[in-house]
């Protein structure tokens, strides 16, 4: 079931129109546009509920994203590499989600470091294209499940999907590691 502040924070993610891939040429700048949209206002509405855990950019094409993740435990930042590439199928196939530095550390993750997406995430990701982008596989690829009804109804898009894939699994994963003395803090050094 989904709570009220979880349909709050999907109803404020724009969804998208454009249903075009990297091969698409003048299609996918469109679709950039509308994703990089999406990501702005994602990034704008977790700011003002004081719940900022990411940075992404991307190459020039659009094709390979990378960025930071973070996340706080008891009052400790623990920051990670972020980074995917756009497969050529997309939107049909979601990004896989990696987070490179946590590859072999937990079982609810594939070589290389990404995320392992679940049997339900893919048809739910299936539903909802070409309106899910870049800020939903965040949002769903950590965590689909806080995003789907008990029936599997959906009403995700690509932004809200990197928002809830990401930040759920997040939340879950890494108190856990710590806990278990697998992720432990690094200090920053000021330079």
């Amino acid at each position: 079931m989904v709570d009220d502040s979880t349909k709050k924070s999907l109803s404020g993610i724009p969804l998208l129109k454009t249903k075009a891939g990297p091969r698409d040429k003048d299609l996918w700048v469109q679709r950039l546009k509308e994703e990089y949209q999406g990501l702005i206002q994602y990034v704008q509405n977790n700011k003002s509920a004081d719940n900022d855990w990411f940075r992404l950019e991307s190459n020039k094409e659009g094709t390979r994203w990378f960025g930071k993740c973070w996340y706080i435990h008891n009052l400790l930042k623990y920051e990670f590499d972020v980074e995917f590439d756009i497969p050529v199928t997309y939107p049909t196939t979601a990004p896989e989600i990696a987070l490179p530095e946590l590859d072999g550390k937990t079982a609810k993750m594939f070589r290389g470091g990404k995320i392992c997406l679940s049997d339900h995430f893919k048809p739910l990701w299936a539903r909802n294209v070409p309106r899910f982008g870049i800020a939903h596989a965040m949002a769903l690829g950590l965590s689909w499940k806080i995003f789907t009804s008990q029936n599997n109804e959906s009403f995700i898009s690509v932004t809200e999907l990197i928002l809830f894939q990401l930040g759920p699994w997040l939340a879950v994963e890494i108190p856990d590691l710590i806990e278990k003395g697998i992720v432990s803090y690094k200090e920053k050094s000021e330079g």
